[in-house]
């Protein structure tokens, strides 16, 4: 078990670089993922292995690190009324006139967010051509790959129905005989896949965007990091524009920010 000094370090230097904190209630599971790195790299001390992390210059080890201690819960039409409305809203650009469409995944995990978004987008656009792009951003490397991949497990589809399936996904056994579903081509080609620390605002995206998901990320996040990341999504978002977070998340707490309430976890750019 990693000892309180070396943990307290792991703390501050998570904090540090993304604004997470990590409690004392993850001090063994911290431990566990950090020493199956350890054992990777052939470090046996939990201090020495933070000291090598910190003077890595490259920074290759920091994001093996951040892969490490993540945690990605999510799975296909997550909270689906968010789903639902996004409808609602990409019905009315549509009829409004709109030409273009530009959404941001902020925490896309291994993908089943961005990908319902654009599973919302295309029942509605069929094979109409429109311009709509997804951004889908995380600090996790590792989940960034699943993503460009876009294949899931069985256990991965259990939300989705069969129309849904056959609709959006190409049916295949691997070669350890697991069926797996392979994403369609035409919802990849609406996709792109950045990694990006919340924590650390400014992005370099020129804003303008329709809609944000930015869902089950900010609880992680003290007032300071989230004041400072509400007050970049208002920023980037386009007048109208919407910023939806997860259901158990509020804005409430957050003196500053500018967002209108439209309904429990969807917020308005005025």
């Amino acid at each position: 078990m990693i000892d309180n000094r070396t943990f307290k370090k792991v703390q501050n230097f998570i904090y540090n670089e993304v604004g997470i904190n990590l409690t004392d209630a993850k001090r063994a599971l911290v431990s566990s993922r950090l020493r199956k790195r350890m054992m990777t790299l052939n470090i046996d001390n939990y201090s020495d292995y933070i000291h090598y992390v910190e003077n890595d210059r490259s920074g290759g080890e920091i994001v093996q690190l951040f892969n490490a201690i993540s945690t990605n819960v999510t799975h296909f039409f997550r909270e689906n009324d968010h789903f639902i409305k996004l409808n609602e809203l990409f019905k009315k650009a549509l009829d409004g006139g709109a030409f273009k469409y530009r959404i941001w995944s902020a925490a896309s995990s291994s993908g089943e967010e961005p990908y319902s978004i654009a599973m919302t987008i295309k029942d509605i656009l069929g094979n109409k051509n429109f311009d709509v792009k997804i951004l889908g951003t995380d600090i996790s490397t590792k989940v960034l790959n699943m993503c460009l991949r876009g294949e899931y497990t069985e256990k991965n589809m259990e939300k989705v129905d069969v129309q849904t399936r056959t609709k959006y996904f190409t049916r295949y056994m691997d070669n350890e005989n697991n069926t797996i579903y392979k994403i369609d081509d035409s919802l990849k080609k609406m996709m792109l896949f950045k990694r990006l620390n919340l924590s650390k605002p400014p992005f370099p995206m020129k804003g303008n965007l329709d809609v944000i998901f930015c869902r089950n990320v900010m609880i992680y996040f003290d007032d300071i990091v989230r004041s400072r990341l509400i007050n970049e999504f208002y920023r980037l978002l386009k007048p109208g524009g919407h910023l939806f977070v997860g259901h158990s998340e509020s804005l409430a707490g957050l003196k500053e920010h500018e967002f209108r309430l439209v309904k429990a976890s969807v917020y308005i750019k005025d």
